[in-house]
């Protein structure tokens, strides 16, 4: 694979956003209603870097992916769990991008002592939702996750009810 995967920094915020900004104004994949502005995602990226890894994957000099972890809840007891978000540039999907990108955070994750990975992911009943596929979902199950459990309308987009699923990858017995 052509590429870089490295750790991001705030100054890869801009580039970042321009990846996330289509999820936001153009699917229910992500439920915020507004992109944020670049102050709001350097934060985002300096507040998940104290614990976590946040990585931009670079092709060509240009970021066209990342994908980082966070706590999946705040209570100590749940230290060793994290959810993960992953984001491709549209153009740069099916080509096993998002595969060395999660093995990249998943490695780094191990070393940290996680060993439960979660994702959120937006759900429709609608085969033919014009806001959502089903490919995150296709995708998780792809490099591991089983689906354990969804939240039935939960999110509204688009003048839309949307589900979640959640999906589990466990990383060490």
């Amino acid at each position: 694979m052509n590429g870089t995967i490295r750790l991001a920094t705030v100054e890869d915020a801009e580039a970042m956003l321009d990846v996330y900004r289509p999820y936001v104004e153009r699917t229910a994949v992500s439920f915020e209603l507004d992109p944020p502005d670049v102050a709001e995602f350097e934060n985002r990226i300096a507040h998940t870097l104290e614990r976590y890894p946040w990585l931009v994957l670079e092709c060509g000099g240009v970021i066209v992916g990342y994908a980082y972890a966070g706590p999946l809840k705040s209570r100590a007891a749940y230290s060793h769990s994290v959810e993960v978000s992953i984001y491709l540039r549209e153009d740069e999907r099916g080509q096993g991008l998002g595969r060395w990108l999660y093995d990249s955070l998943e490695a780094l994750l191990r070393e940290l002592g996680v060993t439960n990975l979660y994702a959120c992911i937006t759900y429709s009943d609608d085969e033919h939702d014009p806001y959502l596929t089903r490919d995150s979902v296709f995708f998780h199950e792809h490099v591991g996750y089983t689906r354990v459990g969804a939240f039935h309308n939960c999110g509204r987009k688009f003048d839309r009810w949307y589900s979640v699923v959640w999906m589990e990858k466990i990383l060490h017995d």
